[in-house]
């Protein structure tokens, strides 16, 4: 409990010094509330439109962390094909650069022409923003093993199998970890993006579509909402982490031994 509070204070502290610089310089200077409206102004408006701005949030989180998990699965498989075959690896590696060099705003567009509006195409941007660094992580895991312990089961006449399933994969774990904490955030990120252009012939809008109305007719709503989207990424960023250093824990054997048994 000591940990999570000497955790937990200092960027709280750092939350009430920012709200409290907010407020002071949005009234010292007297800056217009459809510039910068005051806390309790994005407070009050937050509340009012609470029930949007709750179903929002759910329907952010549905895409992202279907897009995630996703980029998790399919990333890792790619970095397995690509630990098998120099070859494979050499010819697809600079399209998975260039997918994720392509600006997302870029294709996002193209992504509604070619399967339309909607839940699924958002879940599309959300999980090719996050897939690549889970591809490189899990790939640079797998390639970095230790030559001696490839020896060693070459020696015991591994399978290729063998050596991807026992060798390769649970030395590319700490890798997908690292990874997937960086795929957490852009999940939330590629979300929105896509909300901004498939959402908005939904039926249901997420933060995406709020974040755009709020620039049209209410800065407060829109501050109420871009917040509400850096606390969902905050969320799911901590999330993974929780989930990853949990993983990392069991991993280790504190006796020193290795994860595989032998």
């Amino acid at each position: 409990m000591k940990q999570i509070i000497k955790a937990a204070l200092p960027p709280a502290v750092l939350f009430v010094v920012v709200i409290l610089s907010w407020h002071y310089i949005v009234v010292e200077f007297g800056i217009k509330a459809f510039l910068v409206p005051k806390p309790f102004g994005v407070l009050q408006a937050a509340l009012e439109i609470r029930s949007e701005l709750l179903t929002a949030i759910g329907l952010t989180a549905a895409a992202a962390l279907c897009g995630f998990v996703s980029s998790v699965l399919i990333g890792s498989l790619t970095a397995c094909v690509f630990s098998q075959s120099r070859v494979i690896r050499s010819s697809c590696y600079p399209y998975a650069i260039f997918l994720q060099t392509v600006p997302i705003v870029a294709v996002a567009p193209i992504i509604v022409v070619w399967f339309g509006a909607g839940f699924h195409s958002i879940v599309l941007v959300s999980f090719m923003i996050s897939l690549f660094p889970i591809v490189t992580n899990v790939t640079a895991g797998m390639l970095s093993v230790d030559p001696d312990l490839l020896d060693l089961f070459r020696l015991y006449r591994a399978s290729r199998w063998q050596v991807l399933w026992k060798l390769r994969l649970p030395h590319s774990v700490p890798f997908l970890v690292a990874g997937a904490r960086t795929s957490s955030g852009m999940a939330v990120v590629g979300a929105i993006v896509g909300e901004f252009f498939a959402g908005n012939l939904a039926e249901r809008h997420g933060l995406g579509y709020v974040i755009l109305q709020g620039q049209q007719f209410n800065t407060a709503k829109l501050f109420a909402a871009v917040i509400a989207s850096t606390l969902l990424g905050i969320a799911i960023f901590g999330a993974s982490t929780l989930v990853g250093l949990t993983i990392l824990r069991r991993w280790s054997d504190p006796k020193g031994q290795d994860h595989t048994g032998t």
